[in-house]
């Protein structure tokens, strides 16, 4: 059986630039062995010279939001195939907990592909950015969402926005341990699912 997914939740601040996404820099920071998948808080300004899609690459593009909540990822002995399929999964479990916590914006919270989207009456603000990419010894996954978006280059929106007067110092550590919490359990689910079942001859 695959190994468990281990997860945590960083209580200190840490700012994304992307360099981060780099094999073992889990491991570097946090003592972590193996397939892991952490979150925290921190600012975000990522060039484009350090963006991974060569779409927005190609097209100059950056990132960049005041605050927002990491999830980076690594994951050994899976194809970048199952890592976009992670990723997708990761998105839609952030989706439903922000659905279960923040109710009275179910109807408006919008997943296209990896990417979570606030729908207003006459456009779209964008909640969150993701990407997935393979190194030289495994599967790299960084998914982010807004706390403070400003400073984005698109049009943007944050936790803060939504929270209608919660604490962003509560909300965010409850927010993050559900969707880490989800994750997993979906990770030793399938993982179980690989050897449950008898081969079809």
């Amino acid at each position: 059986m695959r190994s468990p997914l281990q997860i945590r939740f960083l209580t200190e601040t840490q700012s994304y630039a992307g360099p981060e996404l780099s094999p073992h820099w889990i491991l570097g920071r946090t003592r972590i062995e193996g397939s892991a998948l952490i979150a925290f808080t921190g600012s975000c300004h990522v060039k484009t010279e350090h963006l991974v899609d060569w779409e927005d690459r190609l097209g100059q593009d950056f990132i960049r939001a005041e605050s927002m909540l990491h999830f980076l990822g690594e994951f050994f002995g899976v194809s970048l195939e199952s890592g976009v399929w992670l990723q997708r999964t990761l998105v839609g479990i952030a989706k439903d907990v922000l659905t279960d916590l923040l109710p009275g914006w179910s109807g408006r919270l919008v997943r296209d592909g990896d990417d979570l989207f606030i729908d207003q009456i006459i456009d779209q603000k964008k909640l969150s950015v993701s990407v997935v990419a393979p190194s030289i010894a495994s599967v790299l996954l960084h998914f982010a969402i807004n706390i403070d978006s400003a400073g984005a280059p698109v049009a943007a929106i944050g936790l803060k926005d939504l929270l209608n007067g919660q604490k962003e110092s509560a909300f965010i550590p409850i927010f993050a341990t559900k969707v880490l919490e989800r994750i997993q359990a979906e990770w030793a689910s399938v993982s179980r699912a690989c050897v449950k079942i008898r081969p079809v001859v």
